[in-house]
C-alpha cells in the first residue's frame, strides 16, 4: 500500500514540477497580433517599464494570455504552438514586446512547454521566489511588464544547466534569417 501512495505522490510532484495547470478549460489563443494591436504599451523597441491597470491588461490580452501573464496561471502542457516550433528568430513577451530568448537557446525538454537554456539578457527577466503548491521554485517574469512567464529549473543542458520552462501563450515570435 505504501508503494502505491509513493507512486501517486511522485507522479503528482512530477506534474507540478513541470508546471501542470489546474485549469483545463482555457482555450488556446490563435492571434498574437490581435493583442499586440490592442495593447498601448506593446513595443518591440522600447525598454521602458510598463505599468498598466488590470482593466487595460484585460483589454490588451486574450483571456488565456491574461490568465497566465497577470494571474500567474499555467497553460495546459503540449498545447503551445511553440513547444515543437523550430523556426529561427527571436521570442518576445506577447504582453509588451520585450525580447526574451533567441531560437538557438531553445531545446526539447520533454516537459510539455517551450524550454530555453538562456535568456537574451539578465535584464529581460525578473526572478522571484515561488512557494506555491507546497514547493519552492523560481518564477520568471518579464523584465519590462512583470508578466508571469513560467519557472526556471536547474536541470537544463550545457552551457548554463538551466531550463526556462515558459508558457507559450505569453510568447510572440519574430522570424529571422539566423539567430543573433
Amino acid at each position: 500500500m505504501n508503494i502505491k501512495i509513493g507512486l501517486i505522490l511522485l507522479t503528482a510532484l512530477t506534474a507540478i514540477h513541470c508546471g501542470f495547470s489546474q485549469d483545463k478549460n482555457i482555450k488556446k489563443s490563435t492571434k498574437m497580433s490581435e493583442s499586440e494591436n490592442l495593447n498601448p504599451a506593446f513595443s518591440r523597441n522600447s525598454s521602458e517599464k510598463v505599468e498598466l491597470k488590470e482593466e487595460e491588461w484585460k483589454k490588451a490580452l486574450t483571456p488565456e494570455q491574461y490568465y497566465v501573464a497577470r494571474q500567474k496561471g499555467t497553460e495546459r502542457p503540449w498545447t503551445s504552438k511553440f513547444e515543437k516550433f523550430e523556426e529561427k528568430g527571436t521570442y518576445y513577451c506577447a504582453a509588451c514586446g520585450n525580447t526574451l530568448f533567441q531560437s538557438n537557446t531553445k531545446f526539447d525538454s520533454g516537459c510539455g512547454w517551450p524550454s530555453f537554456f538562456e535568456p537574451v539578457s539578465k535584464k529581460s527577466m525578473i526572478y522571484t521566489s515561488d512557494k506555491s503548491l507546497g514547493m519552492e521554485r523560481t518564477e520568471v517574469e518579464c523584465g519590462r511588464c512583470k508578466a508571469h512567464l513560467g519557472h526556471v529549473f536547474n536541470d537544463g543542458p550545457p552551457p548554463t544547466g538551466l531550463r526556462y520552462c515558459i508558457n507559450g501563450v505569453v510568447l510572440g515570435f519574430e522570424k529571422g534569417d539566423k539567430d543573433k
